[in-house]
């Protein structure tokens, strides 16, 4: 009998313990995350008040929107869609890579979805870096 209720209690201990780990990670998760915001901000107050008791203008801390650059929202999409396209054709190289030249499939679809979504990256970088040159 008192076996029984040994290895009832070693049972639910598991279950418990696989229950517990992913509340663990995000609870440690959520403490990083506190612990860095309060960082950034404890310390930029403590600057900000370290410049103003030397007599710095508080106009320092007011960010000035440039008043001819591209909307934020513009960029985001652009960047988003040449993602997207240079991953759908990172794919239909890969199929095309996997069967006609018999390249395995686990080389041939990480291989061109990375190599062909850091191009359209790239590419995107540079259209915003225009963008950003014609309005200037």
């Amino acid at each position: 009998m008192y076996r029984h209720t040994l290895k009832h209690i070693k049972i639910n201990q598991l279950k418990f313990n696989k229950m517990i780990g992913p509340g663990f990670v995000f609870i440690c998760l959520f403490i990083v995350i506190f612990g860095i915001s309060y960082l950034y901000f404890s310390t930029r107050n403590k600057e900000r008040l370290a410049l103003i008791e030397k007599g710095a203008d508080a106009s320092i801390f007011i960010r000035g929107k440039r008043e001819r650059t591209a909307p934020i929202w513009k960029i985001l999409i652009l960047n988003l869609a040449l993602l997207l396209m240079g991953i759908g054709l990172g794919i239909i190289v890969a199929g095309f890579l996997s069967e006609n030249l018999n390249v395995g499939k686990e080389v041939a679809f990480p291989g061109s979805i990375f190599l062909l979504a850091g191009v359209a990256l790239f590419i995107g970088y540079n259209i915003t870096k225009n963008i950003d040159k014609e309005m200037d």
